[in-house]
């Protein structure tokens, strides 16, 4: 590791003062950020597992429903009833200790258009399968996206913050220790010389 390169003397002093100062309000910033950051990471936690658990329900139901349809009217007719119009996904995003992460997320569907083709009746409840897991898939992207960015985010803080308490400010406190010992034994020798030069010089000739 370098050596820190601490301005001499007084100045040094100083220098290193200031700097612990400001990696001291570093490290209590970055605990706060951990503690919210830490706080909307479980609460992501949940939100990502309920959504799973309700895209695997709904798809597990349309898979069913396209079981049925298919067994009703072959893969031609899925194929007739499919709209032709792609879904649009919108996704809302937030910002927590300058993090930005999706909060929600919705989709337009569309609906049956002119060249769809509705041939068995097990359509029609196949379709809003489809368009529910279709939006259970969303919202659950939406919620592993964000969950995904603040675990990201919580373990880049937790380095820094650990990097500073635990590296850069004990070398900072080490360095102050050690320029105030160098500043007191300066300090010491200085005050011993300006005792002796002050001191009035005898001469040879005169008795203690």
């Amino acid at each position: 590791m370098a050596r820190l390169r601490v301005p001499p003397g007084r100045t040094g002093r100083l220098w290193l003062r200031q700097r612990i100062a400001l990696a001291d309000r570093g490290v209590s910033l970055l605990e706060r950020k951990l503690r919210i950051l830490r706080g909307e990471q479980r609460r992501l936690r949940l939100l990502a597992d309920g959504t799973e658990r309700e895209w695997v329900r709904r798809a597990a139901e349309a898979r069913r429903w396209a079981l049925r349809s298919g067994l009703a009217g072959g893969q031609r007719a899925l194929r007739l009833a499919a709209p032709h119009t792609a879904a649009d996904a919108a996704v809302t995003w937030t910002t927590v200790m300058g993090v930005s992460y999706p909060i929600s997320a919705d989709c337009a569907l569309p609906g049956p258009d002119g060249d769809s083709v509705i041939a068995t009746a097990a359509l029609t409840p196949a379709i809003e399968a489809h368009r529910t897991a279709t939006l259970a898939a969303v919202r659950h992207a939406a919620a592993r996206a964000a969950l995904r960015i603040v675990d990201r985010e919580v373990e880049t803080t937790r380095v820094r913050e650990r990097a500073l308490r635990k590296h850069w400010l004990p070398r900072l406190r080490a360095a102050l220790a050690q320029t105030e010992l160098e500043l007191a034994e300066a300090e010491r020798a200085e005050s011993i010389r300006l005792k002796l030069a002050t001191r009035t010089p005898r001469n040879r000739g005169d008795r203690p």
